[in-house]
Order: C-alpha cells, then structure tokens, then sequence
C-alpha cells in the first residue's frame, strides 16, 4: 500500500539476504493486504525472495540486468536518498534516528506528480478510504 511515492526507509546492518528479507518483511507486514508485487534488482541479498513473497502473500520479480527504468521509482527514491547518505559514507554510523529523520523529510515533500501533495498526505487518503470502505463492507 505505501505505493510509489510513499517510502518506507530502514538501515540494513548486513547485506546479507537473512537481514535483507527480515528487514523487508517487518517494514511491510503491517500492510501486506495492500502489497501485492515486489520488484528487486538481481543482487545475492534478495535470496530470500520465496520467503519474503510468501510472508507477505506478494508476487516477488527480478528487473532484467542493467534495466534500472524497470525499477524507475525506485532509482528515483534512491537519489532522493542519497541527498541525506552520500554514496561514499560509511553506513555502518548511522542512526535510526537519521534514517527516520530522511523518512519523514522525504514523505513531507511536495511532489509534482501528487499534485503538490506530500507522499505522506496521500498515503493517508488511501488508509482513511480503505478503512472506511471495509467497515462499510462489513
């Protein structure tokens, strides 16, 4: 459900495929009902890719090798993100509290393509109607 704009950011300790798919799957959990595909790049530390598909019940895909516009919101994210973590910084000093400080700054800002509407102002829209629309259902 967080969608293409709205991002849900945590630091990885090791790139291994165990921390990877432990670190994907407690991000996504609380909202695996709305997650429904997943698409990674080919590296070692999506291994895991079965296990993370069948916790979240989400088809899992690999983009082709060297197609990064297979993934174009996702490189465009990363960018956004390398604004607060330049490449060449070591990961292994940063804090929870600056991952979640990149998070909040990141899913504040205005975007042209929500209409000016932060990545957070929309990602609220979509709970609010889906959970009106399910306790209407009910």
């Amino acid at each position: 459900m967080p969608g293409d704009t709205y991002s849900l950011i945590a630091h990885v300790p090791f790139k291994t495929a165990q921390a990877v798919s432990d670190t994907m799957i407690s991000l996504l959990a609380p909202f695996a009902a709305s997650v429904h595909t997943l698409t990674t790049d080919n590296g070692k530390e999506f291994a895991q890719h079965e296990r993370i598909a069948e916790e979240l019940d989400a088809d899992f895909f690999f983009a082709h090798p060297y197609a990064s516009w297979e993934r174009g919101a996702n490189e465009n994210m990363n960018g956004l993100i390398r604004q607060f973590f330049p490449k060449k910084m070591c990961f292994d000093s940063i804090t929870h509290g600056q991952v979640a400080f990149a998070m909040h700054r990141l899913n504040h800002r205005p975007r042209k393509c929500l209409g000016f509407k932060t990545p957070h102002e929309v990602f609220m829209m979509q709970l609010h109607s889906r959970h009106n629309a399910v306790a209407l259902q009910t």
